[in-house]
């Protein structure tokens, strides 16, 4: 066989090829139409509920009764409420892509609020003071708080936003 021969069989089978390769691609309708925006609303709708449950574990009340841990001392017990915090709000951070900037402040305030009552409150105690006396401290400047909590106006907020995706 002459190499030219081979070379129109060769050049012919690629021509096939690519000829039912084409087929069969256009019988798959495309992932996303061009022109078409992805709808983010889901995305969206997830990030605050994951937002909503992150101001509900950072509470101080329910940080507190979740991480409670009476025989220790009040620094210890300031360390463990502290990073805790710092942890859940890490974990959630990338939520911010999802939200507006005035939830994803609103939270982050939230977080920064609570590390510095957790820290005020800490500085105010004796030496020997336990993580007890610790959390019943912050407990009660929590509940004294006018306007109700920073916790609950943050929810509202993401409740509120959430709320007008869904409309």
């Amino acid at each position: 066989m002459d190499l030219t021969v081979v070379s129109i069989i060769l050049a012919s089978l690629a021509v096939i090829i690519s000829v039912i390769a084409l087929f069969r691609k256009s019988d798959t309708p495309p992932l996303e139409p061009a022109g078409e925006k992805f709808d983010s609303t889901s995305l969206r709708l997830q990030a605050y509920e994951r937002l909503v449950l992150l101001a509900e574990r950072i509470s101080l009340p329910n940080l507190i009764s979740r991480l409670n841990q009476p025989g220790i001392p009040a620094t210890d017990m300031k360390i463990i409420l502290t990073e805790n915090i710092k942890q859940e709000f890490e974990y959630n951070s990338t939520q911010q892509l999802y939200v507006s900037p005035v939830s994803w402040d609103a939270v982050r305030n939230l977080k920064e609020q609570n590390i510095m009552i957790i820290n005020q409150v800490s500085a105010t105690m004796p030496a020997d003071a336990s993580a007890s006396d610790l959390n019943r401290k912050i407990l009660e400047v929590t509940m004294s708080q006018p306007n109700g909590s920073l916790h609950e106006m943050v929810l509202q907020a993401l409740n509120f936003e959430a709320k007008k995706l869904m409309n």
